[in-house]
């Protein structure tokens, strides 16, 4: 029996204000995130952009965020996410206000660009810190918090952008949002700290809670071979990437599916497209919350896990199918909702699985496992677009996709073991050389629709797809080699 039990001391609960500051940072991120988007009209009619140059613009940002993931998550694991959320917020809050700034394509370009390098740190970042923070039984609830949090702040921005620019115009806008970050890091920096123990106030009966947890900077550099031929690693990273591929659908082409599939009236086209992030929002909060009691009734965190992740990729493409036939609006977006729903039931359990695997280096995986998914959100415009083109624009044939991508999130759940951490004899192993020749065709299939904007047949990108495949299961034999040695 533990000694604070035997004073009868209950715990303290200040962990709680890591996750109000968690919740507090997500909803600033997706509100910098959005703002650029919403004030589209008025950003390019200022600088006298084309509608090329802003997709370039926002491309920089999903590219910056994308590469910069995992350093990002390292540096959290390396120095502890209190010196690195405070020096990334207070970046990307630089390049926000910097926005307001801007002249030209090239200098709104160049800020976009440092703009998603600070934001790729956040995510990775907040996991590490529940990682030192939070114990085994209260990270998946916490999670699903967090991105409620996230879902809500995407899809109430419009609200609060389009009552901000009664008052300012959009360069003061970006100042003012930029303002919030910077004030959000000072806050933090003050309060946090990244060992629960350093913190005043926190008792011991709150430290027995946390005694299993991996303080930051308490290890030595990453595993890199041990995160190459983990089988958990790679299929946490491909199930993520399925999870996002579909998703990207809701912030991309859902506002003009909506409106060239059922020609509403600006209300109601303004609550539909509202529709699918909220419910998401519900459905990262419903996984948080459901876990610890679903937990206790299967008596197996594993079984838990796959059961919440299978029923969340299943039953988001059972919904995008629904949709596909539907034709009364609100039946069909409203089937787009359920799938985001389901698809943020996968959201906590994968963040959380990332927690207990990675122990001391979540920081880094979680960063691996979102860069993954960006990847994927990526790819989805352009590829989205040629179904589009050589469909003859059949958005059945888009929502079709999306939903066969769903499935095999479903196969990949199936062979994940949620709790094992990936560097002990137990974890299950893979040879490099197959995941890795995945990762080559799609950065092929990538940087192909990056050089080839028009490609309308899928002809010629066979061989660079080939060709990334090869390359891809090279260095999987490499890093084997190195691994092996």
């Amino acid at each position: 029996m533990r000694k604070s039990d035997l004073n009868g001391e209950r715990p303290t609960r200040v962990r709680y204000w890591v996750i109000f500051f968690a919740v507090t940072l997500s909803v600033i991120t997706y509100i910098d995130r959005v703002a650029l988007s919403l004030s589209r009209k008025q950003v390019a009619a200022d600088l006298r952009l084309t509608d090329s140059q802003m997709g370039l613009v926002f491309g920089a940002f999903a590219l910056a965020y994308a590469l910069f993931e995992v350093p990002s998550g390292w540096m959290g694991d390396k120095w502890g996410p209190r010196r690195v959320l405070m020096r990334i917020v207070i970046w990307w809050s630089a390049f926000t206000a910097l926005t307001g700034m801007a002249f030209n394509f090239v200098s709104l370009y160049v800020t976009q660009l440092f703009f998603g390098a600070g934001e790729a740190g956040c995510f990775p970042n907040i996991t590490r810190a529940f990682s030192n923070w939070l114990p085994q039984s209260e990270r998946v609830r916490s999670q699903g918090i967090i991105w409620l949090s996230a879902r809500w702040g995407g899809a109430f921005t419009p609200i609060l952008v389009a009552f901000l620019f009664q008052f300012l115009t959009w360069r003061q806008a970006f100042g003012a949002f930029g303002l919030l970050g910077v004030a959000w890091a000072i806050g933090f920096y003050v309060w946090f700290r990244d060992n629960p123990r350093d913190k005043p106030g926190v008792n011991q009966a709150e430290l027995d809670l946390l005694k299993n947890n991996i303080p930051a900077s308490s290890h030595g550099g990453v595993p890199w071979g041990k995160f190459a031929t983990s089988k958990t690693v790679w299929l946490l990273c491909g199930q993520y990437f399925a999870l996002s591929f579909p998703w990207y659908f809701l912030i991309t082409w859902a506002p003009t599916f909506i409106d060239e599939r059922f020609h509403v009236d600006v209300t109601q086209s303004t609550m539909l497209k509202v529709l699918p992030l909220f419910m998401g929002g519900v459905g990262s909060l419903f996984s948080g919350l459901i876990s610890a009691p679903f937990t206790r009734l299967t008596g197996d965190i594993n079984l838990t896990r796959k059961i919440l992740a299978c029923v969340g990729f299943a039953g988001a493409s059972a919904s995008l199918v629904l949709a596909a036939y539907m034709r009364n609006p609100f039946l069909a977006v409203s089937a787009v909702a359920f799938s985001s729903f389901c698809n943020d039931l996968v959201m906590p359990t994968a963040w959380g699985t990332v927690m207990d695997v990675a122990g001391g280096y979540s920081g880094t995986l979680s960063g691996t496992m979102n860069m993954m998914g960006n990847l994927g959100g990526a790819l989805y415009g352009p590829v989205a677009g040629l179904v589009l083109q050589r469909s003859l624009h059949n958005w059945n044939a888009v929502l079709l996709m999306g939903a066969a991508v769903y499935t095999t999130g479903v196969l990949m759940w199936l062979g994940i073991d949620p709790s094992t951490p990936i560097d002990t004899p137990e974890s299950a192993k893979v040879h490099p050389s197959i995941p890795l020749a995945v990762v080559g065709i799609l950065v092929a299939g990538l940087v192909y629709f990056g050089f080839n904007s028009g490609v309308s047949t899928i002809g010629p990108m066979l061989l660079p797809l080939a060709a990334g495949a090869v390359i891809g299961a090279a260095f999987g034999f490499w890093v084997r080699a190195r691994v092996a040695a």
